[in-house]
């Protein structure tokens, strides 16, 4: 990676749109640039400042959202921040994600963004958003700044953004002031967790931070999250495109297990990441790579462990699209290629669980019924194997099931992996399935293998299926269907997929 030579100017939060001066660094160290050099790199530029643009495809979702917002907090000015790079180490950053309640109001994935819905007196709101031009030909940034546009590629003229999004558009580095000017006699909420210098003045405009204003910048995001609990046909068509990325991911690990028992489980992880950042932005998130022992561990993400002829390999894993909604799925897979007879048994348990769950699934039932009913099945299971003492209603009142399936039976899925996870528990995990909410359900046993409970032919083995999971007008439909899940049509695939020896 070329070094970057750091500026000492950046996004000015005091206010204002004076560009700062920017001087070259190395190592921490000032560099001298020659007044000829500064002086002919501000000429011999093509102008590349205008361009045809069309609206982003959601961009008539985003508007409807927003109005949603705005009728939930009349009179109030709202701030939704995109959020900032984050160091990585030393003057490298982590790859950007921009938050998604940002996102879900307008689409836009850049960094240092921000949304405002300011209030009119009649009513409404009005929404700008924020966000950085073009780098300056001008001061230098372009060419000296590390996140120039030489450096990190052209950014969006603000004009374009406002086409694209179709919102008003203006300079990040104006909100400052602006906030501060806009200040007096409106009640103001900020999304907090994605960008403090921002928070900072919110809470410095309102007096300091105080657990009134903290409870009401949750009950922003707690709106929000209840907002994305039911999709909207858009956005199933964007995870449904994310769960087929995913399915020829998986595709393509099984058609490398010969590799990755020559090296380690990293190179599932990498041959899964191909596909996601091919087809998609990033992985959706860490990939559970776990081969033998190693899928006892619920979130086993080092993927440093060898794969071994007669293990199971549990894969954890989603491409994230472009558009930022992310797939979730899992399979346990028999290394070798076929299932050992104990191996088959755990499994076939757990899909039976999973087969009971999924058919529990219709608008109008409760949210947590699912999994009430994949634990039932498991603890049945346990019993009838002389793990756990029946009768299974006293087992599940206690959770005794539990030390051998450890998490719940699925989670809420879009935007965030984990989605809608602020929701009001009487609107998620207490209230009722309805139609467009997309769901995960992922039953498991996992068995550690220093658990003296277990007969040792069990000890290590650990199972999970998932799959995504759309509640429809009538029933349920399952996203991933792509994939076999039975144990017997688990092998056939292993069998037509894999290179033989």
């Amino acid at each position: 990676m070329t070094e970057q030579q750091r500026p000492d100017g950046g996004r000015a939060q005091g206010g204002g749109t004076d560009e700062p001066v920017f001087r070259p660094r190395k190592n921490g160290q000032e560099q001298s640039v020659s007044e000829e050099l500064s002086a002919w790199m501000r000429t011999g530029w093509a102008d590349t400042e205008k361009r045809d643009v069309r609206p982003i495809e959601q961009a008539r979702h985003t508007a409807r959202r927003r109005s949603e917002l705005s009728a939930r907090f009349p009179g109030e000015r709202l701030v939704v921040p995109a959020g900032g790079l984050k160091t990585r180490s030393n003057d490298t950053e982590y790859p950007f994600r921009a938050a998604t309640d940002y996102v879900y109001l307008s689409g836009d994935q850049s960094d240092d963004g921000c949304l405002v819905f300011e209030p009119h007196e009649g009513g409404g709101h009005e929404v700008t958003a924020y966000l950085r031009p073009r780098s300056n030909r001008e001061n230098g940034e372009f060419w000296l700044d590390g996140h120039g546009e030489l450096w990190s590629g052209r950014r969006n003229s603000l004009a374009e953004s406002s086409a694209l999004l179709g919102l008003t558009v203006h300079d990040v580095r104006e909100l400052p002031a602006l906030l501060e000017k806009a200040a007096g006699g409106v009640a103001t909420r900020i999304v907090r967790g994605h960008d403090a210098a921002l928070e900072q003045i919110v809470d410095e405009l309102r007096g300091g931070a105080t657990e009134e204003s903290a409870a009401r910048d949750e009950e922003l995001a707690v709106a929000l999250h209840d907002m994305r609990l039911v999709k909207d046909d858009w956005e199933v068509e964007q995870l449904q495109k994310a769960v087929d990325a995913t399915v020829r991911g998986f595709n393509d690990v099984v058609a490398v297990l010969p590799q990755a028992k020559a090296t380690s489980e990293r190179y599932i992880e990498g041959t899964f990441f191909l596909r996601a950042r091919v087809e998609g932005n990033d992985v959706g998130y860490g990939t559970i790579a776990a081969s033998g022992p190693n899928a006892t561990t619920l979130h086993w993400v080092r993927n440093d462990g060898p794969v071994r002829e007669g293990d199971l390999l549990l894969l954890d894993a989603g491409v994230e699209g472009t558009e930022l909604y992310t797939a979730d799925v899992t399979r346990t897979l028999p290394v070798s290629g076929a299932f050992t007879e104990v191996q088959r048994r755990v499994y076939d348990l757990v899909y039976a669980s999973q087969e009971a769950a999924i058919a529990s699934l219709a608008p109008g039932r409760p949210f947590r019924e699912y999994h009430r009913v994949a634990q039932r099945v498991l603890a049945e299971g346990l019993i009838e194997w002389g793990l756990l003492e029946g009768p299974v209603d006293r087992v599940v009142e206690l959770g005794l099931q539990r030390r051998y399936t450890l998490h719940g039976t699925g989670h809420m899925l879009g935007l965030d992996v984990h989605d809608c996870a602020r929701a009001r528990t009487e609107e998620h995990l207490y209230g009722e399935l309805r139609p467009g909410m997309v769901l995960t359900v992922e039953p498991g046993l996992y068995f550690q293998p220093d658990d003296l409970t277990v007969p040792e032919e069990l000890r290590g083995i650990g199972v999970r299926i998932e799959d995504d999971v759309l509640i429809t007008e009538d029933g349920s439909r399952v996203m991933s269907a792509g994939l076999p899940r039975a144990s017997a049509d688990v092998e056939a695939w292993l069998a037509e997929r894999m290179p033989k020896a």
